[in-house]
């Protein structure tokens, strides 16, 4: 059996102890889990003693499949140790953990999934591997978000199959690490404002086209820039457009740090229905900007153009 392991940390402005609690508190994980994103009406059971050893949380949903965790060992303010049993899309097991450590900002949280992929699934594991890890990054992310401010600024809508385009923008265009790329496309929106205010063009409606992600090495290439009528030619400005296509819409309301999430469910969405693909690349617009809109307000809509 392909065994994989994963292991993502964040560090949390409150003390061990007050995370510990709600963390090993499964009627939270409705609230900050990374996976019901894509499937908010999925079916949730926690059992009555949720916070305890032998406590249980089970999930059951057409898109995020179905299965089971249990808390196996929980020590206050350091440990968690669980053990998660999957049923749908395919049957495995695997340990799961949350470690706690103080420090000087307040407490470090590491979780960590330690498991195996049936035999036939060996080809799977880089992947499996990739895509566990953004996924707990986007958890943690949340779990942070929700215990240092009591909200989550992140609201997922799927709009369905429809038709976006013709689009034609320019910007500029950058290789990227994944984990690096908010701070990577702010610096390059500087640039492309720059040379949009030399050239005396409107930036009247932001876009970005992400091209190509390898998973395996999470590297990202994209452009980013703004709708235009006509192509520009000026240095350091490359040029992308699409006609009309048909493609898989969702939305998402809230700050871009969450953005994440919607990018996750569009995708798991797709692979649930089955829709294929288009090569021509992924579309993010900003229907608002946060010069002049609360992040709680932000409007972003990500379109999976389809063949």
């Amino acid at each position: 059996m392909p065994k994989y392991s994963v292991s993502r940390s964040i560090e949390i402005e409150s003390d061990p102890n007050t995370v510990f609690d709600k963390v090993a508190d499964y009627g939270t994980w409705t609230t900050w889990s990374p996976w019901l994103c894509a499937e908010p009406d999925a079916q949730v059971t926690v059992s009555e003693d949720s916070n305890s050893v032998g406590a249980s949380y089970a999930w059951e949903g057409e898109i995020t499949g179905a299965g089971e965790l249990e808390h196996l060992q929980l020590e206050r303010g350091r440990l968690i140790d669980d053990e998660i049993r999957f049923k749908r899309p395919f049957k495995s097991q695997s340990r799961v953990s949350f470690n706690f450590e103080p420090v000087s900002s307040g407490t470090k949280v590491t979780w960590n999934m330690d498991g195996s992929l049936p035999w036939f699934m060996f080809w799977m594991k880089p992947m499996m591997e990739s895509f566990i890890s953004m996924d707990y990054d986007r958890g943690l992310s949340m779990m942070k978000e929700w215990i240092e401010t009591g909200t989550i600024l992140s609201d997922v809508q799927a709009k369905g199959v429809q038709s976006v385009g013709p689009i034609r923008m320019a910007g500029v265009r950058n290789s990227v690490d994944f984990e690096k790329i908010g701070e990577s496309m702010v610096r390059d929106y500087k640039k492309v404002n720059q040379e949009f205010e030399r050239l005396g063009l409107p930036m009247k409606q932001g876009i970005s086209v992400y091209h190509h992600f390898n998973i395996k090495k999470k590297i990202m290439e994209y452009t980013c820039g703004y709708m235009v009528d006509k192509h520009v030619d000026a240095p350091g400005i490359n040029n992308w457009d699409v006609g009309s296509v048909q493609a898989l819409r969702v939305d998402h309301i809230g700050s871009y740090g969450n953005l994440g999430n919607a990018w996750s469910a569009a995708n798991q969405i797709a692979r649930y229905k089955k829709l294929k693909q288009s090569k021509v690349g992924t579309i993010e617009i900003y229907r608002n900007t946060p010069e002049d809109t609360e992040p709680a307000d932000l409007v972003t809509e990500i379109y999976l153009p389809l063949k």
